[in-house]
C-alpha cells in the first residue's frame, strides 16, 4: 500500500507501507523529514503531526479526545485536517493516502 508525503520544501516522498503499520513508524522508517515521533508512538509528544489531505480524512478513523488535546501543543499550528500520524494505522482503505508534513521553522 502506498503513502505520499509532501515535505515542507515541496518535495514529494512516496513509500510502500505494510498493513497494520502506523504512519509515524512508516515516516520514520522512510526518513521523512519533519516526522520525528520522539515518544515512539505513545501519544505523548506530538512530534508526528501531519496534515491529511481532506479527501482522505474521513478514512483515517475517529480522533480520540487525547489526540485532539495533543494537537493543541504541536510545534506548528493545527488545521482542520491535522492528525498525529502515530494514531493512523495503514489499511487497504488508506492505500494512496496523501499527507503533508507541516513546516516547523
Amino acid at each position: 500500500m502506498n503513502v505520499t508525503w509532501t515535505l515542507p520544501d515541496g518535495h514529494i516522498a512516496t513509500a510502500d507501507v505494510a498493513e497494520g503499520t502506523n504512519l509515524m513508524e512508516a515516516a520514520v522508517a522512510n526518513n521523512i523529514a519533519g516526522v520525528v515521533g520522539e515518544c515512539g508512538g505513545c501519544l505523548s509528544c506530538a512530534t508526528c503531526h501531519i496534515i491529511v489531505d481532506p479527501q482522505w480524512l474521513d478514512k483515517t478513523g475517529d480522533m480520540s479526545d487525547f489526540e485532539d488535546a495533543m494537537l493543541d501543543v504541536t510545534e506548528t499550528e493545527r488545521v482542520a485536517s491535522s492528525r498525529l500520524s502515530c494514531q493512523i494505522v495503514m489499511s487497504p482503505a488508506l492505500d494512496g493516502i496523501k499527507l503533508t508534513v507541516p513546516d516547523t521553522e
